[in-house]
């Protein structure tokens, strides 16, 4: 992604919350091979996107917006309950009950989160980073989703777990979807 306004990392990072809640349309509406290859883009993309604000829009928040701290830690809650979900619904079979209410669930989770986050922190973050340092996270923001895990992993949460074992868990994660693709292809 490349920004012209520094302010677009925002607009992309809001845009990437309406591709999610797509991806779980279509995760719901699909067969069973479609199922698979949706759940499995809407879970990285929730990764990659979760990471970059972990590490790069959290921490921002925390420092220049009015009650930051409590904004952010509510969202992190939010968002720790949300990897938990997503990391139990990728040990369920796709086509069963089960996956079918905590993908309902997690969807009903993540729209509230979305909500919340744009409002309460995107929305202020655009009210108090001058241009340099919106540019300064745009490019931050691109590097950390070109490196991020593409799993959930609830215990990583903060900045610095993010940058201490992020890169760790992404290579082992990348190693793993490269694997379960090949494994798809010959499945077919």
């Amino acid at each position: 992604m490349t920004f012209i306004n520094p302010y677009t990392f925002i607009d992309e990072l809001a845009f990437q919350h309406q591709r999610i809640l797509q991806l779980f349309d279509r995760v719901l509406a699909s067969d069973a091979e479609d199922r698979d290859e949706a759940f499995l883009e809407l879970r990285r993309l929730l990764a990659v996107h979760e990471a970059a604000e972990e590490i790069i829009v959290h921490p921002k928040a925390r420092a220049v917006i009015a009650a930051g701290g409590t904004v952010v830690d509510e969202r992190l809650g939010e968002e720790r309950a949300a990897k938990r979900l997503l990391a139990e619904l990728e040990d369920l079979d796709l086509r069963s009950a089960e996956f079918d209410a905590k993908i309902e669930a997690l969807r009903a989770a993540v729209e509230r989160h979305v909500e919340r986050e744009e409002r309460e922190e995107f929305i202020a973050l655009r009210n108090e980073i001058d241009d340099d340092e919106a540019a300064r996270m745009a490019d931050a923001v691109q590097a950390i989703e070109a490196i991020a895990p593409t799993r959930p992993h609830p215990a990583i949460e903060s900045a610095p777990a993010n940058l201490l074992v992020g890169p760790f868990a992404a290579m082992l994660d990348r190693a793993r979807d490269v694997i379960s693709d090949r494994m798809r292809q010959g499945a077919h």
